[in-house]
């Protein structure tokens, strides 16, 4: 079957329903127009099944977080006396290019197939971090940095458009946190093929250079693996077969958000910029990854605590256990314990703020307690991970979507770009200002997080009492079946491309 796009929305008095083009409604309504919503409980099982293996291997073997890590490794490895550079100035770069073209991303992923578009930015990452290599100085590293943040910017954002493709809201909690926990994973080989690199002796190579070079090659196999094998859409999913795209398109209707829509709306941007609760999660976004420039410092701290270069680089193994078990945790609660969310992301801060006292009152001698405060303090990142699933399931509209994700990771850039400043040489060895920064950071957030909370709530609450409108209009778009005829099907609401705010009916995950 095709579609027929027509030119504007008119009044069809034939059918008694308003006639839409196939440019203002979801892509999903192409597919699901006309037809029942009811399907079979177990045959849609077996298509998320189906979507489960051939999305969640590609987006868990994402290494973008070892590349970024790599920084702090190579800072152990050498990088710093080779080039005469600090970890900050670096890390800062990286995330000013990813802030100034995060937006430009998220526009980039709505309009190019998503897939394809995810695939040329890590091309360019795998050609940028293997050139760190030939890198003598701060201009050529300064150039290879942009270039990792500029692409950086497609991957988080993508993965979230995706999720919410493919995955109904309690799903997003899980598979959101399930690829973002491989970061852990990734430090956990970042950490081991940096102690394997330290082996290496070759002259006029140093174990820095051997690091990037093997990122690189994994990063550029990853990027020949996405264009080939991720897909775009469940509406055009090339491991799906019709009926099945049709089925993983039924599937997300609850969600009440559809699939995408590639037309920029305007009004859609304006209600994303007007929306109290995109600056909230902006907010938390931005503070809560402030002490995010701890991945970059970890190792240094570490080594900072009298260990040398070869513990060092296998204890940077352990905050990647921490990061694993925390997020599957944490996702696993908010997805068994309905609309705890908040709730959930607030309490995993508790002992992260432990792990800040330790750090900063035991005795400098005590070097166990002091490797267990430093672990502790990562154990607060369900709260972002859980943040990100939540602002996905909680606006709906494709462009108001695309500039929420932009806004949220555009402050998670802030935060991280900020982050680093902390880290003087006035304050070493304890670290105490960066540390109570920190420690200002995790009381905040958890707070935030509530407060969103509340919000929803009552929002939820005006809509329970709003009278149910009995009047509402039926829409349709024009189909050409396959003996030519044209014929009018109705489209259901949830694939209107409508926002949270538009679609009345819409009701906000707590």
């Amino acid at each position: 079957m095709s579609l027929e796009s027509s030119s504007a929305v008119h009044k069809d008095e034939k059918h008694a329903g308003v006639s839409l083009s196939t440019r203002e409604v979801d892509t999903g309504a192409q597919l699901v127009a006309g037809l029942t919503s009811t399907f079979d409980p177990d045959e849609a099982l077996r298509v998320r099944r189906k979507i489960d293996r051939h999305i969640m291997p590609l987006m868990c073997g994402e290494i973008q977080f070892m590349d970024k890590t790599t920084l702090g490794s190579a800072a152990i490895l050498g990088i710093q006396e080779a080039t005469h550079l600090t970890t900050n100035q670096l890390g800062t770069v990286f995330y000013l290019s990813y802030l100034l073209f995060e937006y430009p991303q998220n526009l980039a992923l709505q309009r190019f197939p998503v897939g394809k578009w995810m695939s040329i930015n890590i091309f360019v990452w795998a050609v940028a971090l293997a050139c760190h290599a030939a890198c003598k100085n701060f201009a050529g590293l300064l150039v290879v940095r942009l270039l990792l943040g500029v692409c950086e910017g497609s991957i988080t954002a993508g993965f979230l458009i995706v999720s919410s493709m493919f995955y109904t809201r309690t799903e997003q909690t899980l598979r959101v946190g399930y690829w973002f926990l491989m970061n852990g994973t990734a430090q956990i080989i970042s950490g081991f093929i940096s102690f394997g690199v330290l082996h290496i002796e070759t002259t006029g190579f140093e174990p820095w250079q051997w690091l990037m070079i093997i990122t690189g090659l994994l990063t550029l196999i990853l990027a020949i693996s996405f264009w080939f094998l991720f897909p775009d859409s469940p509406t055009n999913a090339w491991f799906l077969t019709p009926d099945e795209r049709t089925i993983a398109v039924q599937r997300i209707k609850e969600n009440q958000t559809g699939v995408e829509n590639k037309h920029f709306k305007m009004e859609q941007m304006v209600e994303a910029l007007t929306d109290p609760k995109t600056w909230l999660f902006a907010f938390f976004s931005a503070l809560d990854n402030v002490p995010n420039s701890l991945t970059n410092q970890q190792t240094l701290i570490v080594a900072s605590f009298g260990f040398s270069a070869l513990q060092t680089t296998l204890l940077s193994c352990v905050p990647g256990v921490v990061e694993i078990v925390t997020i599957f945790t944490g996702v696993r609660l908010a997805a068994r314990r309905p609309n705890s969310r908040a709730y959930v992301g607030a309490a995993y801060f508790v002992p992260a703020w432990l792990g800040i006292l330790l750090v900063n009152f035991l005795p400098w001698s005590d070097k166990a307690g002091l490797l267990i405060g430093q672990f502790l303090s990562g154990v607060s990142t369900p709260g972002f991970v859980l943040s990100l699933s939540w602002l996905n399931s909680v606006t709906a509209g494709h462009t108001k979507r695309v500039v929420t994700n932009a806004i949220m990771l555009s402050a998670y850039c802030i935060g991280n770009s900020a982050g680093p400043f902390m880290w003087k040489a006035q304050y070493k060895p304890r670290n105490h200002v960066p540390w109570a920064v920190i420690g200002a950071c995790y009381v905040i957030c958890p707070i935030i997080l509530l407060l969103i909370r509340a919000v929803l709530v009552r929002e939820n609450r005006l809509r329970d009492a709003e009278p149910v409108d009995d009047n509402e209009e039926e829409y349709v778009i024009e189909r050409i079946t396959e003996d030519g005829k044209r014929v009018e099907v109705k489209v259901d609401k949830e694939f209107l491309d409508l926002t949270d705010r538009q679609n009345r009916d819409f009701r906000y995950v707590l």
